[in-house]
């Protein structure tokens, strides 16, 4: 199989490299980059969400980054759906889509494909919903394992998104959410995707998101979230949960200091890059694990002529 049926991902924890990484490797396989950050889709969140800048995306070009408004849902299904029709325009201009971002979800979607689970009625999502708030997560999750007991270890217990989310679906189909996904069939074959997961270590890892929300700060988070906060977006819309929005908006309405939220900016980043090294861990072990800063050599050795991507793992 050539380069030109060749799929390259590039997945990792926020702040670790990934898209820096990949516009460097893009830039010598032939490559075009296409987004897979659940909240780098958001037009009015650049800086708070690390979207690549104007400058990078002259370097390389680069698809579905700031394609939705805040004030609007977006589904992994809308995400794979737009993304395989990317691949494919990629594929046919004899390129390699180069697929970066941190959210595990659409590169399992893309992977193994998306199942067509029934719609759950509002009326049983609310029920369920209730019934965890009550309860809590660890009671609900042993409530969840009595129910199904085909999800134990197939997810953090004290994930209470994918816990709902398993429970409604056994619920309303009695079938377990993994029998459902076993029925999914993605458009592109196994040995077509090369797999990369950044991993610098946490010592390096912590330093990177302290040293991202520094840049955050200082190129314009704030002026960015009082233009955020004049839409009124609803609460229960994604934009809302960008790590910073919550965090900034506090300080404008002088409840906490600048220096608090940074602090509580900084102690989110941080669980969140740990949820995703969690899931990366239970999901991603046959992925290639890289440290950007030891590759870089690497990268300028490759010849885009004679290399063949298997090469690269």
């Amino acid at each position: 199989m050539n380069n030109q049926s060749k799929i390259v991902l590039i997945s990792g924890p926020t702040a670790s490299g990934k898209s820096s990484f990949a516009i460097k490797l893009a830039k010598k396989i032939n490559g075009e980059i296409i987004n897979a950050d659940s909240m780098q889709v958001y037009k009015e969140l650049k800086i708070l969400t690390a979207r690549p800048n104007k400058k990078d995306q002259k370097k390389i070009k680069h698809h579905l980054y700031g394609i939705i408004n805040a004030d609007k849902s977006f589904s992994t299904g809308q995400w794979l759906k737009l993304t395989n029709k990317k691949i494919k325009e990629i594929l046919n201009r004899k390129k390699v889509p180069v697929i970066v971002g941190g959210t595990g979800l659409y590169f399992q979607s893309l992977i193994n494909g998306l199942v067509s689970i029934p719609r759950i009625p509002v009326k049983i999502r609310k029920k369920v919903r209730l019934i965890q708030k009550k309860e809590g997560q660890n009671k609900f999750y042993k409530r969840l394992l009595r129910l199904d007991k085909k999800i134990k270890s197939k997810f953090n217990k004290n994930d209470s998104q994918r816990s709902i989310r398993a429970f409604e679906i056994k619920l309303h189909t009695k079938i377990s959410m993994y029998d459902w996904l076993l029925k999914t069939k993605s458009k592109f074959n196994e040995n077509q995707f090369i797999k990369f997961y950044v991993d610098l270590g946490r010592e390096n890892l912590l330093n990177k998101i302290d040293l991202r929300i520094s840049k955050m700060l200082k190129e314009g988070a704030i002026k960015e979230v009082k233009k955020f906060n004049k839409k009124k977006i609803k609460n229960d819309k994604s934009a809302n949960k960008v790590i910073g929005v919550n965090e900034i908006k506090k300080y404008l309405e002088n409840e906490i200091t600048l220096d608090q939220a940074r602090e509580l900016i900084a102690i989110r980043t941080r669980q969140y890059a740990k949820r995703q090294a969690t899931w990366a861990r239970s999901r991603m072990f046959n992925w290639k694990k890289i440290d950007p800063s030891h590759t870089l050599n690497w990268i300028k050795k490759i010849n885009k002529s004679s290399l063949k991507l298997d090469q690269l793992i």
